[in-house]
């Protein structure tokens, strides 16, 4: 079975087959990236186990596959706090076309950037329902 690991202080996306490793990828994360996401806003990449629920092929950059936060916890957090936990994290490429985001790093609102290259190889080796374990 297919799994996504992202370990953020390494800035390093590993693509897990039923063998073992298939695919490691640098990665550009929130520009705030300390800490698990809490609000709308804060700039950070959430952090704990997700899954892998939406694909947009018409994505502002290049492709993306989203993940399923905020979860209940995530939500019931926020809500304790009268504020909003944002939404819309995605496993994404460029913010332009021919920009390497690994070279303008952690630029994202809380997405996780690769490639526009690596992108299309993650969008097409990932399939909706795919756990995403994600670490500090």
């Amino acid at each position: 079975m297919t799994r996504l690991r992202l370990y953020k202080s390494q800035r390093l996306l590993v693509l897990d087959g039923a063998q073992g490793v298939l695919r490691t990828f640098p990665v550009g994360l929130g520009f705030a990236p300390e800490g698990h996401k809490q609000f709308e806003g804060d700039g950070r990449t959430p952090e704990g186990t997700y899954t892998i629920d939406r694909r947009n092929p018409e994505s502002l950059f290049h492709l993306s596959i989203g993940i399923s936060y905020p979860n209940a916890e995530d939500r019931a957090f926020a809500a304790a706090q009268s504020r909003s936990p944002g939404g819309d994290i995605f496993i994404h490429g460029g913010p332009r076309r021919g920009i390497d985001p690994t070279n303008k790093q952690d630029w994202t609102a809380g997405c996780i950037a690769v490639t526009d290259r690596q992108i299309e190889e993650i969008y097409a080796m990932v399939r909706d329902g795919t756990p995403i374990d994600i670490y500090a």
